[in-house]
């Protein structure tokens, strides 16, 4: 997804919020991949992006 639309997703939440929720959840996914030994051809930031835009995964501001 190139350009979701910051304001569904967004929700109340700052835009720091996102990209911390976002880094947060792509460091997770390649360190997953790597555990697992997987090769991911998608860059994690985007499949992070999609989670939140799709709804799977939500900002958490702890």
């Amino acid at each position: 997804m190139l350009n979701p639309n910051l304001t569904e997703l967004l929700d109340g939440e700052s835009r720091y919020s996102l990209v911390i929720a976002t880094a947060k959840r792509a460091r997770e996914i390649s360190e997953e991949a790597l555990e697992k030994g997987e090769i991911i051809t998608e860059k994690p930031v985007s499949i992070a992006l999609d989670e939140f835009v799709a709804g799977t995964r939500k900002i958490d501001t702890d």
